[in-house]
This record gives structure tokens, sequence and C-alpha cells, in this order.
């Protein structure tokens, strides 16, 4: 039985995968779209450390 990676990469190699890579490239190359995205991070990461 395939793995979860496994199963990630078949995703990809498809057709459908690959409209929906072409999607989030075009979505990333946004300069808007991406400063978003960095903001997230920030969040995310501002947040990993404190919960102990």
């Amino acid at each position: 039985m395939p793995g979860l990676f496994q199963k990630v990469q078949d995703f990809i190699k498809s057709p459908q995968g690959r409209k929906y890579a072409d999607q989030a490239k075009r979505y990333a190359q946004d300069p808007k779209n991406r400063a978003k995205a960095q903001e997230m991070l920030g969040k995310f990461r501002g947040k990993g450390g404190g919960h102990r």
C-alpha cells in the first residue's frame, strides 16, 4: 500500500495535480499574495516556541 508521500507524488504527476501546481505558481508570483504568505509564515513561526 502506497504511503502518503507516494500518493502526493502521484497526484502531482497527474493532470489535475499539474493544474493546481500551475495555479499555485501564478498565485505566488503576485506580490500581494507573496506578502500575505510571508505574513502568515511569520505568525506561525512566532507562535511555535511558546507552548511548553
